[in-house]
């Protein structure tokens, strides 16, 4: 993948969906006869346009899966703080169920997202019936002046499908372990994950065409 070809070409169809915590919104790029769709959450004060969510709706509309960018209820209503974690997945599994019945119907389903919607893909992972989890910057240890911060290790090890992590090298949140079914590439960056592009489309898309395969 090209550096200038992060961005998905076509203008996405905007499905706006009722969910317990409020309208949420979201980006489907759809394509005909998809394998699978990716569905892709930001991160906790960002939007869908993230370069590295980008880049990976981009590698999966590549190779004919249909991409779903999906903004919590909280930033539709234009608050950038994120509510509590049980709040997010609540939103996540109604949206999800929502697309269910719409454009996703029964096709295999990816789940994703950078940092804080990594954290809510792998959380509801089983609940969703998901085949793969999809983490960009996952923040593992939020850095802190004094005492130790609680790892976010545990959410990481709750999928029981396989797990790929992008994650910049100097990212301040710490650098997850691999494990049996999960796997971590580490690329050049931090934890916006904006210098390495091509890279982290080549990066997912393999993962995209092995887990599909």
């Amino acid at each position: 993948m090209r550096e200038d070809a992060a961005v998905p070409a076509a203008d996405p169809e905007i499905v706006e969906l009722d969910t317990p915590r409020g309208p949420a919104r979201v980006h489907v790029h759809a394509v005909a006869t998809p394998r699978a769709w990716l569905l892709l959450g930001h991160g906790a004060g960002g939007g869908v346009h993230a370069p590295d969510l980008r880049t990976s709706a981009g590698a999966a509309l590549d190779r004919g899966i249909g991409v779903g960018l999906v903004e919590q209820p909280y930033r539709v209503a234009g608050r950038r703080s994120p509510p509590r974690p049980p709040a997010l997945d609540e939103a996540w599994l109604a949206i999800v169920a929502g697309l269910r019945s719409g454009p996703i119907g029964d096709a295999p389903l990816v789940l994703g997202g950078r940092s804080s919607g990594a954290r809510v893909a792998c959380r509801t992972a089983t609940a969703t019936g998901a085949v793969g989890v999809l983490c960009l910057a996952f923040p593992l240890e939020p850095p802190r002046r004094s005492s130790p911060a609680p790892s976010r290790l545990p959410e990481l090890e709750q999928p029981t499908v396989p797990v790929l992590v992008v994650q910049g090298e100097r990212d301040p949140y710490g650098m997850p372990p691999a494990a049996p079914g999960r796997t971590v590439v580490p690329v050049r960056g931090d934890h916006g994950l904006k210098p390495e592009q091509g890279r982290i489309g080549e990066v997912v898309g393999g993962w995209l065409d092995d887990l599909l395969a």
